[in-house]
């Protein structure tokens, strides 16, 4: 596990305490979650739930465990070492249908809460001047059935260029992996999750194309659980997702701005106030920043299994956006 990894890893264990809130007494003491998710700064709201102490409030305690890749989160929440995955939804359909070319069983697994629209940017090394310049190249991704990689290919897709007859792709790992590998030049491009292409940016590689402007509407991160498990434990997850909607909401409110940017910058290793207020404007932005209140985009789930439909192995035609999300827990915890 490289330096940057473990720098990451020790700024995002939480563990917090708990008390009742006046719907869905929660328990006590305070109920551990074990939450693992992708290490970057759109864990902003996780970390402001924890230092404004909303999970406390709300009777919950998460433990949280960054991953290096998606196979690594869902193979673990599916074999119940996890309660809780921040993960792509995409990612949660995928293992759903069947499709994640692995041969586990994730038919419990089904989103409760939104998050974000993925933040999703193409990042290319600096002789990258246009998508003419990607053929016969290298690109990097966290794999090929899941995650991701269905943007970008359709990306590439829009601009002329088809997996294979164009390009190759090369299994980095998560967006950590896929970003020092970039940053070393290993690779001619990258799908990269903010603020991870501000720091590439400062590195001297270049934006290519925001997968917003190609997608318009687009289901990024959700908070996903097996359905077993929210059933058993239905308390403390509402408590999560209470707690993870009053963090979204406290990093919205401009009087909060430098908590926020101080929270940032001591989360994120080698921040600097600059980077911070970059990532500030990506991902608070008011109309494709953080979706406010943990509100999932269901239009957006749809494009992603369009996408999926289309580039998915072995391949279905999948719809019904209702299918992968519960939001009964949402619901409860969106009740004042």
């Amino acid at each position: 596990m490289n330096r940057t990894f473990r720098l990451l890893a020790s700024t995002l264990v939480i563990a917090l305490a708990g008390c009742a809130t006046p719907r869905d007494v929660p328990p006590s003491p305070p109920q551990e979650l074990k939450v693992i998710v992708f290490p970057g700064g759109f864990n902003w709201p996780i970390w402001a739930a924890a230092d404004r102490g909303f999970f406390n409030k709300n009777g919950v305690r998460p433990v949280i465990t960054p991953t290096p890749n998606s196979r690594t989160q869902l193979t673990g929440l599916i074999d119940g070492k996890f309660d809780i995955a921040m993960t792509a939804i995409d990612n949660v359909i995928a293992y759903r249908e069947g499709q994640a070319g692995l041969d586990v069983n994730g038919s419990d697994l089904v989103a409760v809460m939104g998050g974000d629209n993925g933040f999703l940017r193409l990042v290319v090394r600096e002789d990258v001047k246009g998508f003419g310049d990607l053929r016969g190249k290298e690109i990097s991704v966290d794999s090929l059935t899941t995650g991701y990689a269905f943007v970008l290919m359709d990306i590439l897709e829009q601009n002329g260029l088809l997996l294979d007859r164009d390009y190759k792709t090369v299994a980095s790992g998560g967006v950590v992996e896929r970003y020092q590998a970039l940053v070393a030049r290993k690779h001619a491009a990258t799908l990269l999750i903010s603020p991870f292409e501000v720091m590439a940016k400062a590195q001297g590689l270049t934006q290519l194309a925001d997968a917003s402007a190609a997608f318009g509407s687009y289901q990024g991160l959700v908070g996903s659980v097996r359905r077993s498990w929210a059933k058993d434990n239905s308390q403390a997850l509402v408590g999560y997702i209470r707690a993870y909607r009053e963090g979204v909401e406290w990093l919205y409110n401009p009087a909060n701005r430098e908590e926020a940017l101080a929270l940032f910058m001591k989360n994120v290793p080698n921040a600097t106030r600059q980077s911070a207020e970059t990532s500030y404007a990506v991902l608070l932005d008011p109309k494709n920043g953080f979706q406010r209140g943990a509100v999932i985009d269901l239009p957006g789930v749809q494009t992603v299994l369009r996408l999926r439909s289309k580039y998915g192995k072995p391949q279905k035609n999948l719809s019904g956006p209702q299918s992968y999300y519960d939001g009964q827990y949402f619901q409860r915890a969106a009740q004042k």
